[in-house]
């Protein structure tokens, strides 16, 4: 299995999971904090990606989780935004917005400074899908870009075991 802090190991793990969707004829949503968007850019560089790929929120404030993606807000003000149960939330919102079979999510800190009590590099990534939903806590090193890059990496890994 690639290094999961290796931007390399991203481009083949994202074409996995389009190719899997594509054979499934099953669609994909993504909903990001810490990742702004790097999910939903790295599977649209994949060929075939239009025909999975439904869309994505980039909600890097905590209200736009409650207002696009839909987390409840008693949820949020209780657990603040980086908890596993926020990341599942996200996925459901994201899966349930944008009409997709599957929902994926991050939320964590990048750093360079704690968030809220949280330490840096402290990352939720969750799958939503048709059988239920799934999160997985992470606690990752490195810098803000090589946290960033694992988070992505390891949120297409969890997809990929549920495909």
């Amino acid at each position: 299995m690639p290094d999961p802090v290796n931007p390399a190991a991203i481009p083949s793990v994202a074409a996995g999971v389009v190719h899997a969707l594509v054979e499934r004829k099953e669609t994909l949503a993504t909903v990001e904090s810490l990742t702004g968007g790097l999910i939903a850019a790295t599977i649209v560089e994949v060929a075939g990606a239009s025909a999975v790929f439904r869309g994505g929120l980039v909600v890097y404030a905590t209200e736009l989780k409650a207002t696009l993606a839909g987390v409840p807000r008693d949820l949020l003000d209780a657990r603040g935004a980086v908890d596993p149960e926020v990341a599942v939330a996200l996925a459901e919102g994201g899966r349930a917005r944008c009409g997709a079979d599957w929902g994926l999510s991050t939320t964590g800190v990048a750093g360079p400074e704690p968030q809220d009590g949280q330490p840096v590099g402290l990352v939720y990534v969750a799958v939503a899908g048709p059988n239920g939903s799934a999160v997985r806590e992470l606690s990752l090193g490195g810098g803000r870009q090589a946290i960033r890059s694992a988070s992505v990496t390891e949120a297409l890994r969890l997809l990929t075991e549920y495909l």
